[in-house]
């Protein structure tokens, strides 16, 4: 049994150490976000892939405001909201899929409890202006639990993103710690509607690690994920945002990434991607393909 219990209190490994992205491609397209007050998950995170996936066509943006309703022990994002959401913000988003020339658009968004639908119609406004401005662009969006509001769910599956992506992010254990205000099985359900609501819509989850989990626990977890009719997982080291947030209880090593990658893909799914850089929208447009292909056979 692999135990991840060990607290690590020194410096981050060898494997973790990586340089930000700098130079003119990336400064001119962190300037034409600013210019259009847009935010993209990429940047707010300071996600060491943002370069890579911006070379590839990808980019993840972030609607429904920068604030969330909920506090997460692992997520860095304020709270909570100020404002209502910006009825221009889809528009925006989708003069930047343009201007970036993206073939694969992720939007994602923080959580909006304080609204009836959760922004479910934000992201179907914001998928419907991709469309109309570029066709050609393929859309993931990435989802917040909607409390389980599962027609407001059924109003983003029937704008008919290209990848319906929902993160379980941690195993059932440590929900009350890590995400006290989401429900495992919540996250489950709503995996599971989107596949009764649209059968060959792409799926897909993701999971952190370092937190705690064992071995069994994960391969528990993703089971469970897979049970639910998902297609796509991710999973990525945890690292801890600031002093306030949990501490991260291991760093896996690349092989361990390897082991769940094989195991994960010998269960079933269809695309699997695992390392401590991963996050959900890495190498997303390769991950869908392979599962859009698998669907159709």
């Amino acid at each position: 049994m692999t135990q991840c219990n060990n607290k690590i209190r020194v410096g981050k490994p060898k494997w973790l150490r990586r340089t930000l992205p700098t130079g003119p491609e990336y400064e001119n397209i962190r300037k034409l976000l600013k210019n259009h007050s847009l935010t993209t998950v990429c940047q707010e995170a300071k996600c060491p892939n943002q370069f890579e996936c911006y070379g590839e066509g990808t980019a993840t943006f972030m609607i429904l405001g920068e604030k969330c309703t909920r506090n997460c022990r692992f997520c860095a994002v304020g709270h909570p909201p100020e404002s209502l959401p910006d009825p221009e913000e889809p528009a925006r988003v989708a003069e930047a899929v343009v201007l970036l020339k993206l073939r694969y658009a992720v939007v994602t968004s923080v959580t909006r409890d304080d609204l009836a639908d959760g922004g479910a119609s934000l992201f179907v406004k914001t998928i419907e202006a991709i469309r109309r401005e570029s066709p050609e662009t393929l859309i993931e969006v990435l989802i917040p639990d909607l409390q389980g509001n599962w027609q407001a769910l059924r109003t983003i599956v029937e704008a008919r993103p290209d990848v319906l992506n929902h993160n379980v992010e941690t195993i059932s254990r440590l929900y009350p710690e890590v995400r006290p205000q989401a429900i495992y099985s919540r996250s489950l359900e709503l995996l599971k509607k989107v596949k009764e609501m649209a059968p060959g819509m792409v799926t897909k989850s993701g999971l952190m690690v370092g937190l705690g989990e064992t071995m069994e626990e994960l391969t528990e977890t993703w089971r469970d994920i897979l049970a639910s009719g998902t297609d796509i997982l991710t999973i990525g080291q945890y690292l801890q945002p600031s002093a306030e947030h949990l501490e991260v209880q291991r760093f896996i090593p690349p092989e361990e990434f390897d082991i769940y990658t094989e195991r994960a893909k010998e269960d079933g799914f269809t695309g699997v991607a695992s390392g401590a850089f991963v996050r959900s929208s890495y190498k997303a447009e390769a991950l869908y393909r392979k599962a859009a292909k698998a669907i159709e056979v």
